[in-house]
């Protein structure tokens, strides 16, 4: 009489999709955002002023720090529907040019509908030339209240000369 027992490496693949999955309990609020940043460093009222400049080039170097207040909205166009602002700094905080990336600290705030007054916030490493970064939401106020999640963000433009950029952001969180 044969006797089944299950293969324990074939087990392993179902018991990390399981341990990795997001920890959803019951009565925990999930939610998507999706948006536009709209980080302006030109032009006579930009939304980024570099407060710290170390380096002599126009684009960030290392040590460089700029303070934001960014508008969020729901298309790519600046004239589209607002959603909010980007409250924050960036910090270059590597010395090499083959992997550029910034210390991100932002206070995403929610200006419009059910989601008005209430923020995330962001903080982590922005290695600005990947296709996709993923920095992790620390904490959030209002209907975000204790949330936690992670933030992707594309580059969906950006001017080589001014370093204006878009960018794409899908922010999930749970709280």
């Amino acid at each position: 009489m044969a006797v089944f027992q299950p293969n324990l490496f074939l087990l392993l693949p179902l018991v990390s999709v399981l341990v990795m999955a997001p920890d959803l309990a019951a009565g925990d609020n999930a939610a998507h955002l999706h948006f536009y940043m709209h980080d302006t460093l030109s032009g006579s009222t930009p939304s980024a002023v570099r407060v710290v400049r170390v380096s002599d080039s126009t684009v960030l170097g290392f040590g460089d720090v700029v303070v934001t207040d960014d508008p969020l909205t729901e298309g790519p166009d600046l004239r589209s529907a607002p959603v909010g602002r980007s409250q924050g700094l960036y910090a270059m905080v590597s010395q090499g040019t083959g992997d550029p990336a910034l210390l991100l600290g932002v206070n995403l705030v929610f200006t419009e509908g059910t989601r008005n007054g209430s923020t995330l916030a962001v903080l982590g490493r922005d290695a600005v030339y990947l296709p996709v970064r993923e920095l992790p939401v620390v904490g959030g106020s209002g209907v975000f209240r204790l949330a936690r999640g992670y933030a992707l963000i594309k580059t969906y433009s950006l001017n080589t000369t001014t370093g204006d950029a878009v960018l794409e952001w899908d922010v999930f969180v749970v709280q």
